[in-house]
């Protein structure tokens, strides 16, 4: 039994929350104690991913010019700078884990990601 359950389906209803999460809660965090930079980070990431998504070809793309693939590889490159973030810029306390968090969510969502099934047509 595979433990990969997030369809494209899943992952596109992930998607507008958590940019909207990425935008909003650094200001309900108070975000940027350590370094300003830990609170624009986040805003300025949320609203690409807002516009990656509106963007993506999936069933909540609303302009679906971008392949599935290279939203998934934003993604993953998105979740490994959070992971390195803090180390990178410095950030310390509620700002380093704010990013560790968020970026081991989204390596992990990624991770989990059920292979979409090839059809063949005879």
């Amino acid at each position: 039994m595979s433990l990969r359950f997030v369809t494209k389906t899943i992952h596109a209803y992930l998607d507008y929350p958590v940019a909207m999460a990425l935008i909003t809660l650094p200001f309900v965090l108070g975000l940027g104690d350590s370094n300003v930079f830990a609170l624009w980070l986040s805003v300025v990431t949320g609203v690409a991913a807002f516009v990656l998504t509106l963007l993506t070809d999936h069933h909540l793309g609303v302009v679906r010019i971008l392949p599935y693939k290279f939203h998934m590889g934003v993604d993953l490159a998105v979740g490994l700078t959070f992971l390195a973030a803090p180390t990178l810029f410095g950030f310390s306390g509620i700002d380093a884990l704010f990013y560790w968090l968020n970026g081991a969510a989204v390596v992990t969502v990624i991770s989990l990601h059920k292979p979409e099934e090839s059809v063949v047509s005879i």
